[in-house]
């Protein structure tokens, strides 16, 4: 592979495949991983389909030498530019005193070491090189609360706080950290939490709907691709003086 690579972590269905397309499309050979390696190879076939370039690696970002040994395989195809932590899971939706440890350490673990890792993975890379991207993917969540979500919540607010101090550390470097924060998007993923929301709070799923929607400006839910559209700004030089950022895509329902 001789492009710059791009790496996307639970790129194999929802945002982290709409990233991993737009990725391709802006010119990066896309190294695409992720746990379920069956849906990640219909993400490369997609991106091949298209006339890029693309290959698929299992890796748990919970699993330190998994992710290690990712790094070291990636660094055999080429010159890394851009990293993108997306995996993450949603974790429970359940008052805080019925969450177990298990299911907050599972949460914090995904969302939140995961990134920890994946960065930490490819930082030296990157500080060789003397330039480069991380990009993590947060949530609005981790700005403003939501019924039930605490673990989720706790991690994606992490998220947002590695970013901006490893923003001020990797500056020297010419390295740009950001993290983009998707709002509520279409998709299975935010059917799932709707169905949870519903029955933790004793309402309707359409009356949970209506409340994502009617708290957007828009009334809409997020488009994965729009999401993926931020990412492609921030990887691109447009963004050249974007670092420390958390940069919203909710279609206005935050707006800080």
């Amino acid at each position: 592979m001789t492009q710059r690579l791009a790496v996307v972590t639970g790129a194999n269905r929802g945002i982290g495949r709409a990233i991993a397309v737009a990725l391709a499309a802006d010119g990066f050979a896309v190294v695409a991983t992720a746990r379920n390696t069956a849906t990640l190879d219909e993400t490369v076939e997609e991106i091949t389909a298209a006339g890029h370039e693309a290959v698929p690696f299992a890796c748990d970002v919970t699993d330190e030498d998994s992710v290690a040994g990712l790094a070291g395989r990636v660094g055999q195809l080429g010159r890394v530019h851009t990293v993108v932590a997306n995996a993450g899971i949603a974790g429970p939706t359940a008052p805080l005193q019925d969450v177990t440890l298990a299911q907050w350490r599972e949460t914090l673990a995904t969302d939140l070491d995961g990134v920890f890792l994946t960065f930490r993975a490819f930082v030296p890379a990157l500080v060789a090189a003397g330039d480069g991207v991380l990009l993590a993917v947060s949530s609005m969540t981790g700005k403003r609360p939501l019924h039930g979500r605490t673990p989720y919540a706790a991690a994606k607010m992490g998220v947002i706080g590695l970013v901006r101090t490893l923003a001020v550390e990797l500056g020297p470097h010419g390295i740009r950290v950001n993290a983009v924060c998707p709002g509520a998007v279409a998709g299975p993923r935010i059917d799932d939490v709707i169905r949870k929301q519903a029955a933790a709070r004793g309402i309707s799923e359409a009356e949970a709907l209506a409340e994502f929607t009617a708290a957007s400006p828009l009334a809409r839910l997020v488009q994965a691709r729009e999401v993926a559209a931020a990412c492609s700004y921030l990887a691109s030089p447009a963004a050249a003086s974007v670092t420390g950022e958390d940069l919203n895509v909710t279609a206005g329902v935050v707006m800080y």
